[in-house]
């Protein structure tokens, strides 16, 4: 007798429909060594010798054993106070995690639910809004002027006045406009709305020269969180090392949804090296702001629409078409970012800005891609 059930469904289980409707945020992976890493706004020269020093020297019994974190938290803690004018920070107001992108969704994860509300800026970092949609969040994303990219302060102040959103994140300074919002004004912000965690990625801090840190109290202000990493001043991008600051019972929260052992003991060693090694990466941060105003008077003298702020990046409308130039600009060992189609920056490249010999090195090719083949007039 033949079997009269419906043959066997094997496909897997459906994920959440969130899951499901979201725009997961994607970035190149490979193909990107032995290249003039202009992409991304990593640190082009790598990190301080002293890292590589203490990675080298790792034993198998430290490979072995799971990682611990108080010393670094420790470091951490000292290195921030130094800044500071405010009550003293403890190492309880301070989250590690496996990069600032694992700080993000943990915040998201801890903080987000469906139907809650996040208010950010556009265009703006771009991972910000898949960590929204995955937990079913409304996303709220107000412009930056068109033309100058100033912060929409007004506009943000007055959404916060009306709707009390569950969340609100700046990038400061932002990514990719470089618009920076003076630290006075975000602790304003979150005034407004203390039921609305705001969150300041502060990972080009380092490039601005202004940060919340040194002038917030988080016993006072109690719903705003920073962010920062040492993915772009330090050269340990390879590494994902990044800490939350913030009120303690904040980051306790945000920590109960991560792991026990995130971070690896490579990336602890690593960063305990290079913030004990503080002027490697005060030298870099001379070294490419140096070469982000020499940058920028060559645009200007040459007539190229562009948009530098605070950042180690900047935007650049070529006169050729973008992906043409992104292109050429490879075939000469160079990788740049396409803008193409985002919001305000459309026909754009964002180009990192590394040392003033690698930035030579870049206009030199960029000159001559710009000029080649044109018609006289």
């Amino acid at each position: 007798m033949k079997n009269s059930r419906n043959p066997i469904n094997n496909e897997p289980p459906s994920p959440r429909i969130a899951v499901q409707n979201m725009q997961s945020y994607s970035a190149p992976l490979e193909g990107r060594r032995n290249l003039l890493r202009l992409d991304f706004n990593e640190n082009t020269l790598g990190p301080s010798p002293k890292v590589i020093e203490v990675i080298k020297k790792f034993s198998s019994e430290e490979i072995a054993i799971y990682p611990e974190y108080s010393d670094l938290l420790d470091l951490i803690t000292k290195t921030i106070n130094i800044s500071r004018s405010k009550s003293i920070l403890n190492t309880n107001q301070i989250g590690l995690f496996n990069g600032v992108d694992a700080a993000i969704n943990a915040i998201f994860h801890s903080y987000g639910d469906s139907r809650d509300k996040l208010l950010t800026t556009i265009p703006t970092f771009g991972y910000y809004s898949p960590c929204a949609a995955m937990r079913g969040m409304e996303v709220m994303a107000i412009p930056y002027k068109t033309g100058s990219f100033e912060f929409p302060f007004n506009l943000i102040s007055n959404y916060l006045k009306e709707h009390t959103p569950k969340l609100l994140i700046i990038c400061n300074p932002n990514n990719p406009t470089g618009t920076m919002l003076d630290p006075s004004k975000i602790i304003e912000l979150a005034k407004i709305s203390p039921k609305t965690l705001v969150i300041i990625d502060e990972v080009y801090e380092a490039f601005l020269g202004q940060s919340v840190i040194p002038i917030i109290n988080f016993n006072d202000t109690k719903n705003i969180i920073i962010l920062r990493s040492l993915s772009k001043t330090a050269g340990l991008a390879g590494l994902r090392i990044g800490f939350a600051i913030g009120n303690s019972q904040v980051i306790d929260h945000i920590k109960s949804v991560t792991g026990p052992y995130d971070i690896n003991s490579f990336a602890v060693a690593a960063a305990y090296a290079s913030l004990s090694d503080a002027s490697h990466t005060k030298r870099y941060v001379e070294e490419v702001i140096k070469a982000r105003e020499w940058i920028k008077n060559k645009l200007i003298y040459h007539d190229i629409r562009y948009h530098i702020d605070a950042g180690n990046y900047f935007l650049i409308w070529p006169k050729k078409e973008t992906k043409l130039v992104e292109n050429l600009l490879k075939k000469s060992g160079i990788l740049v970012r396409n803008m193409s189609g985002k919001y305000l920056i459309d026909k754009s490249l964002r180009v990192s800005i590394g040392t003033l010999e690698q930035m030579k090195f870049f206009w030199e090719v960029f000159e001559k891609i710009e000029t080649k083949n044109q018609s006289k007039t």
